[in-house]
């Protein structure tokens, strides 16, 4: 064999040998097409938009499909409940005049504003705030402190079907003149919410001047001025008429029964005021204007009373037959008082949603309330007469006797009455240990007589 012979076996001996050593290439991958790639893309999109809409529910997400492990699915969403729209009803809003040129522009002056509005007619006892937003009119200059103001009022319960309800604000301490004034309600939190259904007041309007404060303070729908000292002025006078007409048939000098009782009432309305400011501290720090209103009936007893029995000790007249001769009149006194009490604004009831109830106002809030005090009133007609049918045919004994039966048939018949009325308790057990009391003394009166 030649030399080129051998270099091309050698060769391709090399060849062969470096083809069986290297490894196997694999197939190239097979590439999709464009066309197949985009029919992909779309199946995936759609597939997850599927997912989004139900939930997870229908099939396999991209993360799924690529073996990796899913997250939760998101929870369909669910449209919040709409709130139920507020209802409005009708109010108005007026303001206090005073026509009464003789004091129009006398101090200290204050605006009176009453706000009108009815009541729900049904479901349980609610509050409404009430804001009142003023300003003066006619203000040359820039307005001052005193040229505007706003003041809040709750009324902290109100009764469904009460009717309409009338709430009384008086501001003090602006400046005199005229004024632009509107009450705003103050929806509360159950109707903010969403959960209470009642109507409220709608917006109200008004403008108005300032007028003399101790009248303005009175002032008030379904109050009549005057009612109060004109009532009790009458039952003073058939007081004294009735307690001359049982003298005289005793008999007893009239003349000075009468002198001495009419200086008892004097002390009386002396103590009536004394025991009033006791009972209300607050009043003692207002000024003597705002002093000059309230008294109460047990100072008026107390005082005229004690009074009657010291000038009776000092006259010479007899203690026990005075006594007797002034339980009718007294009582028929506080009968007519009471009456007074009612259109004067003052020993107000509860407020009630029943028919019985009457409409009265205590010159703040007015609206259907129970009439204590035509109960009260009552009930001294009532104790007067059998006070007055006693010592009328006949001479009671031991004297004195009938006066406290009366007295204490009456304090009983109070108190199981004060419950009724629209005021809070001064002390927890005052009310039952004045009644057993009284029901014990009333007890023992009556065994008195019956043994006499």
């Amino acid at each position: 064999m030649g030399r080129a012979e051998r270099r091309l076996a050698e060769r391709q001996q090399r060849r062969r040998t470096r083809s069986t050593a290297a490894p196997a290439r694999p197939p190239a991958a097979v590439r999709p097409s464009d066309h197949e790639a985009g029919h992909a893309v779309r199946a995936e999109l759609d597939r997850q938009k599927v997912t989004r809409t139900t939930g997870g529910a229908s099939g396999p997400t991209a993360r799924d499909a690529a073996g990796m492990p899913s997250s939760a699915t998101t929870p369909p969403r669910v449209r919040a409940a709409k709130r139920p729209a507020v209802v409005t009803t009708a109010a108005s809003l007026h303001a206090t005049s005073v026509s009464c040129s003789a004091i129009e522009g006398a101090a200290p002056q204050a605006l009176g504003l009453t706000y009108t509005f009815e009541a729900a007619e049904d479901g349980e006892a609610y509050p409404l705030t009430i804001r009142f937003d003023g300003r003066r009119t006619g203000v040359r200059g820039k307005p001052g402190p005193q040229d505007a103001f706003t003041a809040v009022e709750t009324i902290e319960r109100i009764e469904p079907g009460g009717g309409h309800v009338t709430l009384t604000k008086r501001i003090d301490g602006i400046s005199p003149g005229d004024w632009e004034v509107t009450a705003t309600p103050v929806p509360d939190a159950a109707i903010r919410m969403g959960t209470a259904s009642r109507p409220i007041p709608s917006r109200a309007s008004t403008s108005g001047a300032t007028g003399f404060a101790p009248l303005v303070r009175v002032r008030a729908p379904g109050v009549r001025i005057g009612a109060w000292p004109g009532l009790v002025g009458s039952g003073a006078a058939v007081a004294l008429a009735v307690q001359a007409l049982l003298a005289a048939r005793i008999p007893m000098p009239v003349t000075p029964v009468l002198l001495l009782s009419l200086l008892a009432c004097l002390i009386g309305l002396v103590g009536a005021k004394v025991y009033y400011l006791v009972e209300h501290p607050r009043q003692r720090r207002r000024g003597l204007m705002r002093m000059a209103s309230g008294m109460c009936i047990q100072g008026f007893i107390l005082a005229a009373i004690a009074a009657l029995v010291i000038g009776a000790l000092l006259a010479g007249l007899p203690v026990g037959p005075l006594l007797d001769v002034t339980a009718p009149g007294l009582l028929f006194g506080m009968a007519i008082g009471r009456v007074g009490c009612f259109f004067g604004g003052c020993c107000a009831g509860r407020p009630t949603g029943r028919r019985w109830g009457l409409w009265s106002s205590d010159r703040r809030l007015g609206a259907r309330r129970v009439p204590t005090q035509l109960f009260e009133s009552t009930l001294a007609l009532l104790v007067g007469l059998a006070a007055l049918t006693i010592v009328s045919t006949g001479s009671p004994q031991p004297a004195g006797v009938v006066f406290v039966a009366a007295l204490a048939a009456y304090i009983l018949g109070r108190q199981l009455l004060f419950p009724l009325r629209d005021l809070p308790r001064h002390t927890s057990h005052g009310r039952v240990l004045t009644a057993a009391t009284a029901g014990l003394v009333l007890i023992a009166a009556l065994a008195v007589t019956s043994l006499g």
